[in-house]
């Protein structure tokens, strides 16, 4: 599962950014919103696509406004080398939106959601079907206290410049002083 690490830039975390805020807009536009050439900002997406950085342009969905206001985060204790097994179950249950392997006394947690408590509860019990399920957990979300996020991440460090970059490296040197 180890993936090569790249070393993003002050100009791949712009553009990140850009693309975050302004998730419909082409690389004419993202040009002139981080005021870097076209074709630049074209190579770099492409790269940053390319190297799995950037892994989505879909549209972020809020779920409850989709007919799903209830979230739930389930724990499960799985028997023993049946990961495999576990992820192709889960992955067949439409209400799973994410599934983690795990340290810790669980095995899998998982993000759940469904369109009332009745619809948790039936799903729970199709999870707890599940052969390899030996033990499951729940707990219901109540609200939204930090959505999902990548930006101050990237953010929280110092990042280089780039060096072929001439437009960006100007922007770059005239935001320090």
């Amino acid at each position: 599962m180890e993936q090569s690490r790249r070393k993003l830039d002050q100009l791949d975390v712009l553009l990140i950014r850009a693309l975050a805020e302004n998730p419909r807009a082409g690389f004419l536009e993202l040009s002139r919103i981080t005021k870097v050439s076209r074709a630049t900002v074209q190579a770099r997406v492409q790269r940053l696509e390319t190297d799995g950085v950037i892994i989505g342009h879909g549209p972020d969905i809020d779920l409850a406004a989709a007919g799903y206001p209830v979230l739930a985060f389930v724990t499960l204790e799985i028997a023993q080398g049946r990961l495999d097994e576990i992820a192709q179950e889960l992955g067949r249950l439409p209400e799973v939106l994410e599934a983690h392997a795990t340290t810790g006394l669980s095995d899998v947690h998982c993000k759940v959601a469904a369109p009332s408590n009745e619809g948790l509860q039936e799903t729970l019990l199709r999870i707890d079907r599940i052969p390899s399920v030996v033990r499951s957990t729940s707990i219901i979300a109540l609200s939204t206290v930090v959505a999902p996020r990548y930006l101050p991440l990237l953010t929280a460090q110092p990042r280089p410049v780039p060096s072929r970059v001439p437009a960006y490296q100007a922007i770059a040197h005239s935001s320090e002083e």
